[in-house]
């Protein structure tokens, strides 16, 4: 893969959605890997802007051939029946260059619990809504943050990797807010 959009926790926002793909096809990703929890706000969230799961749900089917998926702790069975691309894994190993990298939503496997997996790897997850970049003894932590319901004053937000370096854009306006390069 070429390049790779890295994105999570839409939770059913029709606008940050919209903005997402947009923001997707300008950077011409081969593929968009959402971290979870995709039509649902969660009992723990207030409703984002233009909250319309059927909106998103359209949108995300309309990509599906571009779309890799794991599962959040809002997302379920009836999700997806809805949705025509698969959701349920609770995390997806990829193979970005070089590196190993660990794709999870975050409310089992983060930085603080870990999964076990080779040594110099990444760990992607979201669940939070707060973008992070954190060496740690082993491995990169690194999240997204949040498309749709950013927070601790974060942008709405996602990553692109592209050649072993990742950077966090706003959805906004497209700025890099953040870069990080893998180690050589």
């Amino acid at each position: 893969m070429k390049k790779l959009m890295i994105a999570s926790d839409i939770h059913g926002s029709a606008r940050w959605c919209e903005r997402l793909l947009t923001a997707f096809r300008r950077e011409g990703a081969e593929r968009l890997l959402l971290l979870g929890d995709i039509l649902y706000h969660g009992p723990r969230n207030d409703l984002p802007d233009e909250y319309a799961p059927k909106k998103v749900m359209a949108m995300l089917n309309a990509e599906r051939e571009n779309l890799l998926c794991v599962r959040g702790n809002c997302d379920g069975e009836v999700d997806q029946m809805v949705l025509e691309f698969p959701i349920m894994a609770d995390y997806a190993l990829l193979t970005l260059g070089e590196t190993d990298v660990f794709a999870t939503h975050g409310h089992r496997y983060n930085e603080k619990t870990p999964p076990f997996f080779p040594r110099g790897g990444v760990l992607l997850y979201g669940h939070t809504h707060v973008p992070t970049c954190r060496e740690r003894e082993g491995f990169v932590a690194m999240n997204p943050g949040s498309a749709s319901i950013p927070k601790e004053g974060s942008a709405h937000g996602c990553m692109v990797w592209e050649n072993g370096l990742f950077r966090w854009i706003s959805l906004e306006d497209g700025s890099t807010l953040r870069e990080y390069s893998l180690p050589a």
